[in-house]
């Protein structure tokens, strides 16, 4: 087939290119030995953009199957080594093979921090175990060195079966298999609504009904909180806040701020029962706490997701995090201390500060965004942000100029709001927020944590305009 006749054969199929798929795959991988296959590769993926992202963000991962199957076909090596990096780590075995024979089938060399399971190679190549190529990105998924060292000290309950775990959380064991039933339907121990996000589009919520509620609540106050998170965490640990977070990095020169892309989905099963295991726990106890702290959704069609992931709504999700980022933290900590900066983290939040400006924040951001790779994280490019000393330094939405302190314009907007209560009541300023009364009482709240006088003066006149 000539060039030509490649394009208009394609040209039709790309109106649609989802519900074409299997036949837009067949011509290119059919054509691929064409002098021109450069032009119709091009062609092709500009159509392909939008729904070849939908596709590796997919719940389900016969989804995320078709991209790695695409992703050789549309691109070249290098921008091809961007997509697939994020897929050979994948909680899904088969998406992880697939990956991993594309990135060998395409010799991609694209530089990655060594994998320390390997001795660097004597002749560095695209193909070679160990050394800077994407064997390293294999970093975290089997046990190395760093690993072996014991955790923190801990007082864990002693848990030898399933029997011990369900006198632990308080139900009959044959319970246990119950609540970890999957989807949110009827018998489930899930419930999944939509809120939106503040960026834009929706997140999904997967909230424990009350038993199982109960239970993961027995498992964070009696396990999981004895497990220490890293002294660079400040996110939903005891004692710490945004303004715990913040302050460390108050009149700096050079603030970075990193996002974290799907952080609680990304911690799947497997991890958690890792991290249970870790902590001395057999097989059969850690499969259970990990099996009643992850949620296996279900797919329109009835497949079942497998396996499972943190949901976004368990009591639990924080704390099990926090935990599997310890070594993150450990090793992004310790990047800071290399260059002069000071790291810490809120959640899926990563914040780097620098007290004289950088040599070479591109080259620190390539470390940043390799570690979070090894760790099996992915960095939301679009949400990172380089602030400088003279415009506006945010960490956590807190001001970190001169002090810690809620951004002035946000604080004059709620005083105008606070005005606008008294003159037209409160329920003119309400503007589609839902339970508006709720939002100040929780907003005059979190200015006292920041502004502790500011913040009992608005509570006042808060709970006056609400008694009216």
């Amino acid at each position: 087939m000539s060039l030509v006749s490649l394009l208009f054969e394609l040209r039709p199929l790309l109106a649609d290119p989802e519900a074409n798929f299997e036949r837009i795959v067949l011509l290119l991988e059919r054509n691929q030995d064409l002098a021109e296959y450069e032009v119709a590769r091009f062609y092709a993926s500009r159509t392909w953009l939008g729904p070849l992202g939908r596709m590796m963000e997919s719940i389900d991962p016969r989804e995320r199957l078709r991209a790695v199957r695409l992703v050789p076909l549309l691109f070249a090596r290098a921008p091809a080594a961007g997509h697939l990096r994020r897929l050979v780590k994948d909680a899904d075995s088969r998406v992880v093979n697939a990956a991993r024979a594309a990135v060998r089938k395409l010799g991609i060399a694209d530089v990655a921090p060594p994998d320390s399971r390997f001795t660097a190679p004597r002749w560095p190549r695209a193909t070679a175990v160990g050394g800077w190529n994407p064997t390293g990105w294999s970093f975290g998924l089997y046990r190395s060195g760093s690993e072996k060292s014991p955790p923190p000290a801990t007082d864990l309950p002693a848990l030898r079966s399933r029997a011990d775990v369900a006198r632990l959380v308080g139900v009959d064991e044959a319970r246990l298999v119950a609540l970890m039933r999957p989807g949110s339907g009827p018998g489930s121990g899930y419930v999944e609504f939509e809120i939106p996000k503040r960026s834009g589009g929706k997140r999904l919520i997967s909230a424990p009904r009350a038993e199982l509620k109960a239970v993961q609540r027995a498992i964070l106050d009696k396990v999981l909180s004895k497990i220490p998170a890293h002294p660079a965490a400040h996110g939903f640990v005891e004692g710490r806040s945004t303004v715990s977070n913040a302050a460390p990095h108050v009149g700096t020169q050079r603030v970075v701020r990193v996002d974290i892309e799907s952080f609680f989905p990304t911690v799947h099963y497997r991890r958690v029962k890792g991290l249970f295991e870790a902590y001395g726990y057999d097989e059969v106890v850690a499969a259970t706490l990990a099996g009643l702290t992850t949620h296996r959704a279900k797919l329109p069609d009835g497949a079942v997701v497998w396996p499972g992931a943190l949901p976004q709504g368990a009591p639990t999700s924080p704390a099990i995090a926090n935990i599997v980022c310890r070594r993150l933290d450990g090793r992004l900590s310790a990047l800071a201390r290399k260059v002069g900066a000071t790291y810490t983290r809120y959640a899926d939040d990563l914040s780097f500060s620098f007290r004289e400006p950088p040599a070479r924040v591109g080259r620190f951001l390539w470390w940043v965004n390799a570690i979070l790779q090894q760790e099996g994280f992915l960095e939301n490019l679009p949400k990172r942000r380089v602030m400088r000393k003279g415009g506006k330094l945010r960490v956590t939405g807190l001001s970190v100029d001169e002090k810690v302190s809620i951004p002035r314009e946000e604080r004059r907007r709620f005083k105008a709001i606070l005005a606008n209560c008294r003159h037209h009541g409160v329920a003119s300023q309400a503007r589609g927020r839902p339970d508006f009364p709720r939002w100040l009482a929780g907003y005059a709240a979190y200015v006292r944590m920041v502004h502790p006088e500011l913040g009992e003066k608005w509570q006042r006149e808060v709970a006056e305009l609400l008694a009216r």
